[in-house]
């Protein structure tokens, strides 16, 4: 017998040590299915089209905390940013300067994630560990009132080989770290580690993570 949302949601949060959080992923998934798991305690749930966060950031509980997590277009940010609690796929300068902008119109402080590219697949967006270190060096971002950047986010390559994925979430917590000794050791927010999803995230907590995003292994396939 397939066990129910609730179910498979209590099977991951056992899982999780303490310290690491979960991030619903339920884009796509129906509003009843995100009742589900908020009526099970989750609160924290992942969507990656603007649409369909505001569409479910209006008609949901008020205290649910969404994180947007997937590729986001600048002229997308503005429908987005009173609603987000947290941008976890920030990938250039460009949509950092758009979300400064959208948090200033909004009177919002917006924390994000930035987005690593360390997965050897061209799909993916995101910072090289060089890029992400220049986009900080730079400076910039300390000027910003409306963005708080809260650490780092990525997806290991979408292969069988539990080695070569370790090694990948290894890679990104050391450049984690490494940033957060250069330029945010005066700063407690600068604490988020967004890596594992259903397939992997029980390595990623063994490197790191303090925030998986797990959907299918809750809601099933869409």
């Amino acid at each position: 017998m397939e066990l129910g949302i609730a179910d498979n949601l209590r099977k991951v949060l056992e899982a999780l040590p303490e310290g690491v959080r979960l991030v619903a992923v339920s884009k796509y998934h129906p509003a009843e299915s995100i009742l589900e798991a908020y009526h099970a305690g989750q609160r924290i749930f992942g969507e990656s089209h603007a649409q369909e966060l505001v569409q479910k950031a209006t008609t949901l509980p008020q205290d649910i905390r969404w994180h947007f997590i997937g590729h986001l277009q600048t002229n997308k940010v503005k429908y987005v940013a009173p609603y987000v609690a947290m941008i976890e796929s920030v990938d250039s300068l460009k949509l950092l300067r758009e979300i400064e902008k959208q948090g200033a119109r909004c009177g919002r402080c917006i924390d994000v994630l930035l987005e690593l590219h360390i997965a050897q697949e061209a799909t993916k967006y995101g910072f090289s560990p060089t890029e992400c270190h220049t986009l900080l060096a730079e400076g910039e971002w300390r000027t910003m009132k409306h963005v708080r950047i809260c650490g780092l986010m990525m997806m290991a390559s979408h292969v069988e080989d539990a080695t070569i994925i370790a090694h990948e979430f290894e890679e990104a917590h050391q450049c984690f770290e490494l940033l957060r000794r250069e330029f945010f050791t005066d700063s407690s927010s600068f604490c988020e580690c967004s890596w594992g999803m259903s397939h992997d995230y029980p390595i990623a907590v063994q490197h790191g993570a303090t925030l998986v995003r797990v959907g299918t292994a809750i809601f099933g396939n869409r």
